[in-house]
């Protein structure tokens, strides 16, 4: 099964939705950084919702980033996508364990931590991209992003974010954004919310065999829905040897000089997909050269 999300509107305009499965975008970011399982959690989560957010973007160009860090064990979440929705990242610490909820769920927040802020950076072609710092409201990511529509955006939001793994694999993830327009009526927000109160979890309902479709039948019963188009989105990283090397170079000639002298090779390794690129003392010459 392929990973896409839907993009789809209702009420004549008034609600705009995105609905995504990311089944194996979630189970490529887990095998790239061996993720525990809380970890491949928060990370599916984050690259769920980025992937959605990069949707929403206009222009070709454009990308998004979401940086979550809530001072728990985890560290940093970094997820950055462009506007298909190909997305990429990576935990601080993808090993991290915590004990789970009483219930036996993955308790993301204790890995994330309550104590931070969620950051959005767009970066829209101009001179500066756009950055919001808001604080972290629960550590469970999908209220956290809630919590940043509405005070950046002033948009009223609904995300819902899954990943289910049973075993070592993910078996399931996927999430959801609805948004309201500003000229939504009381009759479609009341619509919305009684059905968002029958919405089963976004694993549950995956489980069950349900399809982005399906879902966005029940988040949007009686608001006539209109798919506008199915995007297929994954995890991707660009990385190369070439473009690894501005590494090199951001740290100056002189410390590109000792590393020379002292190890007469480097190893530098792509945060985002874990990828290792080796540069002899000849390539490391010549990037000194060049600088």
């Amino acid at each position: 099964m392929k990973d896409y999300v839907i993009r789809a509107t209702a009420g004549d305009g008034q609600v705009r939705a995105f609905v995504a499965t990311t089944t194996n975008m979630v189970e490529e970011a887990r095998r790239l950084h061996d993720t525990t399982k809380v970890a491949t959690a928060a990370l599916g989560r984050t690259i769920t919702a980025t992937s959605m957010m990069g949707l929403m973007m206009k222009n070709e160009g454009d990308k998004i980033t979401v940086i979550i860090k809530g001072g728990g064990p985890i560290g940093s979440i970094l997820a950055t996508s462009n506007s298909k929705g190909i997305v990429k990242g990576y935990v601080e610490n993808p090993y991290v364990e915590v004990p789970d909820y009483e219930n036996g769920k993955l308790n993301v927040a204790a890995a994330v931590g309550t104590n931070g802020v969620v950051k959005v950076t767009k970066d829209l072609g101009l001179r500066e991209p756009y950055n919001g710092a808001y604080p972290i409201v629960s550590g469970e990511i999908a209220e956290d992003l809630t919590h940043y529509f509405a005070l950046s955006e002033q948009t009223p939001s609904i995300v819902a974010l899954g990943v289910l793994t049973t075993g070592l694999h993910v078996e399931h993830a996927g999430g959801l954004i609805v948004q309201l327009m500003p000229d939504a009526t009381e009759e479609t927000i009341s619509q919305l919310e009684q059905n968002i109160s029958k919405l089963s979890s976004i694993t549950t309902m995956m489980s069950e065999g349900k399809t982005p479709e399906d879902i966005l039948s029940i988040v949007l019963d009686g608001l006539n829905p209109r798919i506008l188009d199915e995007i297929e989105v994954g995890f991707e990283c660009e990385c190369s040897k070439e473009r690894v090397k501005k590494v090199l170079i951001a740290i100056g000639k002189y410390e590109l000089q000792a590393i020379i002298d002292e190890q007469q090779e480097a190893e530098i390794g792509c945060q985002f997909c874990s990828s290792k690129y080796k540069y002899t003392e000849e390539e490391l010459r010549e990037i000194l050269n060049e600088m």
